[in-house]
């Protein structure tokens, strides 16, 4: 049965589930199945948006329906068989996790003054401790409260939950003013005498994505790009007036409310947004229902804007109305929102010291999710300068955004800096703390071409040629990395693994003592995680490449956390086959013993043998590497390429990488389909394998 923490706020619009989902994510490092229970939901016939984003987050595959309690209708009409209801349907769920998060009812138009005691009731039926969420403003106006009165908040919420005898377990300040975070932190602590820490106001998380603005006003889009629909609105504009006295109210990252009738209004505005001397806009409603005519149609097709211009059939007044009413949600297809929040809650508060006081213990076992935690705490604790050679990708952008929110890395980006910034802001993107640099600079072009004539010029590379390598941005970005201007790169996006590695092999070479640059994927299992090596870059190894490949694998494992046993697969175990293949396995297998002697290797062996105990025992006894493997070293590439994607598809494993390892500083291939989670995860082992080379 697992443990509980149950989150809920005193009051509404608190940011609560900016708390849950860092809570969420701190819990992935501590225990396996991480299940979410909704005790009260706004409708059960409608969709929880707050509970599908948690379960989208959460690791112990419980449906929504499974994991919600009642409704306030269910609530208030009948509550005598409400309360058993919710204790039912959560011990159900709390019996298949080992820690569940439960997120108290939101403080809606349906909800009542005793809203707190309600969940404070829920809170001691479950037995779970609470984390508290106090509003550091005013839910009335935007103002910020002061030390003295979110303490006075405190003290009221905090007695109201005793007297319904829940146990607080710490309070959390969401919203507060970011000068007065410590006077808070202090002053609550010592009213309360709970722990507490407070998170400032973040303008991005209460600013409403353009989508649901759009939403709001049932609005349909006829101009412009649809990914743009996602940035974050931070201001309405309403421009029922003439041009010259709409320009100098527009606001960065609003939406226009345009009368659809005035064409001229609309392409000043568009005009203003293209001019780089006005505020960005977000988007424009033509409000009334009038079709934009063909003429400024053609107009705004030359004009190349990207800016989403939506119709809507209200007035100028409640279109505007219903756009500024338009609440904020960290909606589960907002992944920059989601890591906004969650850099937020890692850096103001101690997670670990939360969980402490929530008497959590840790996990025995490793996850995929559990691993995919640790890989970004591990590059967190000491961030590396990452470069990303690919910056007119959409997705590298959006995984560079989320790098830098969560402080898993410093990064430079190569691209037109205007380029690649005017992107990123219409697509909501903060890359405010990147570098951006073009592979064509003048001073590092100069320099990078006559460092790279020097090294190559034994191969008959020209001072020309060179020139016009490097402006290549492969070649660029592995230059930054080998003249120590970045730690590491990762690319492969757009470009071949050709393309990524071949400046490396040129530029950056193999580390002291290694012979080849070969690969490993890192197989996250159900319960463990697996090294399997070489599945990406050598054909078919030589004994000499795979005891060095070997090798390199293990590095690689301790890397990560991963205690190395290395298995050297073949067809055959131990003495029982012969013939060229197994003999090269055999072999390969010596050179690792002299070169790596505290290195526990096993081969040849078979891939049961290697992995399960029993067939271990039975065909390698005495062995501490059979049926306990966690290196897996496959004799060809096509064995090994294979055996990865079918464990992938077949075992529901996820698979990380290809890492790339011999080189003497890290730079990591992407494949060209890789999603923006597959970006971050790379930049995180890439900043990982820097730490290790340092």
């Amino acid at each position: 049965m697992g443990s509980t923490i149950y989150v809920t706020s005193a009051e509404g619009r608190s940011g609560k589930s900016t708390v849950a989902v860092g809570l969420l994510e701190a819990l992935k490092g501590t225990v396996d199945r991480l299940g979410v229970f909704r005790p009260v939901a706004r409708s059960q016939a409608e969709s929880d948006y707050v509970l599908d984003l948690l379960l989208e987050h959460s690791t112990a595959g419980l449906d929504a329906d499974m994991c919600t309690g009642t409704d306030y209708a269910r609530l208030h009409d009948d509550p005598e068989t409400a309360f058993p209801r919710i204790i039912d349907r959560f011990t159900a769920v709390q019996h298949r996790c080992d820690a569940v998060l439960i997120l108290g009812s939101d403080y809606t138009d349906v909800g009542t003054p005793t809203e707190l005691a309600t969940n404070a009731r829920i809170a001691a039926d479950l037995a779970a401790p609470v984390v508290l969420v106090l509003n550091g403003r005013e839910t009335s106006g935007e103002g910020a409260r002061t030390p003295a009165q979110v303490s006075a908040v405190a003290r009221v919420a905090v007695a109201e939950m005793r007297a319904e005898h829940a146990e607080v377990a710490a309070i959390v300040v969401n919203r507060a003013a970011p000068d007065a975070l410590a006077s808070i932190v202090e002053l609550v602590k010592h009213d309360t005498g709970l722990p507490c820490w407070a998170i400032p106001e973040d303008g991005e998380l209460t600013a409403p994505l353009l989508r649901s603005v759009l939403a709001s006003v049932e609005a349909e889009l006829v101009f412009g790009d649809p990914l743009l629909l996602d940035r974050p609105v931070r201001g309405t504009v309403v421009a029922a007036m003439t041009l010259e006295n709409v320009l100098p109210r527009l606001i960065e990252g609003s939406v226009v409310v345009v009368p659809g009738d005035r064409s001229d209004v609309l392409v000043g505005a568009v005009v203003a947004h293209l001019s780089s001397t006005f505020p960005s806009l977000a988007g424009i409603v033509l409000n009334g229902g009038f079709d934009i005519a063909p003429d400024i149609a053609r107009m705004l097709e030359g004009l190349g804007a990207a800016l989403p211009i939506a119709r809507c059939a209200t007035g100028t007044y409640d279109t505007a109305l219903r756009i500024i009413n338009t609440r904020s949600r960290l909606a589960a297809d907002s992944p920059q929102k989601y890591a906004t929040a969650v850099g937020l809650f890692e850096r103001h508060v101690d997670a670990e010291d939360l969980l402490r006081q929530l008497s959590l213990s840790p996990a025995t076992v490793m996850t995929p999710a559990r691993f995919e935690y640790s890989l970004v705490e591990k590059a967190r604790s000491d961030p590396k300068r990452i470069v990303l050679p690919e910056g007119d990708d959409d997705r590298v952008l959006q995984a560079a955004s989320i790098v830098l929110r969560r402080g898993i890395a410093e990064l430079t980006i190569l691209g037109d800096e205007r380029l690649v910034r005017e992107r990123a802001l219409e697509l909501g993107l903060d890359l405010s703390a990147a570098r951006v640099i073009s592979s064509r600079d003048p001073e590092l072009h100069a320099r990078f071409t006559e460092e790279y004539f020097q090294l190559r010029t034994s191969k008959g590379v020209s001072h020309e040629t060179a020139a016009e390598r490097v402006a290549d941005v492969a070649y660029f970005g592995t230059l930054l990395v080998h003249d120590g201007l970045a730690d590491g790169m990762v690319s492969g996006a757009v470009h071949t693994t050709a393309h990524t590695i071949r400046p490396a092999f040129e530029i950056v070479r193999t580390a002291p003592g290694v012979s080849v640059v070969s690969s490993v994927f890192l197989m996250a299992l159900a319960d463990r995680v697996l090294v399997y090596g070489d599945c990406a870059v050598i054909p078919d190894p030589t004994s000499d490449q795979l005891a060095d490949i070997a090798v390199s694998s293990a590095a690689t494992a301790r890397q990560f956390g991963i205690e190395p046993r290395v298995a050297m697969l073949s067809y055959s175990t131990g003495e029982s086959g012969s013939g060229t293949d197994v003999d090269k396995v055999r072999a390969a297998t010596e050179l690792v013993r002299s070169r790596a002697p505290e290195l526990p290797v096993a081969g040849p062996i078979q891939y049961d043998a290697a992995a399960d105990p029993t067939v271990g025992a039975s065909k390698m006894p005495g062995s501490d590497v059979a049926g306990h493997a966690t290196v897996f070293i496959f004799p060809d590439l096509n064995t090994g390429n294979n055996t990865y994607k079918a464990v992938q598809r077949s075992a529901g494993a996820v698979a990380i990488g290809p890492v790339l390892q011999g080189l003497a500083k890290p730079i990591n291939d992407l494949s060209r389909g890789a999603l923006v989670r597959d970006i971050v995860n790379t930049i995180a082992i890439t900043a990982i394998q820097a730490q290790a080379a340092r």
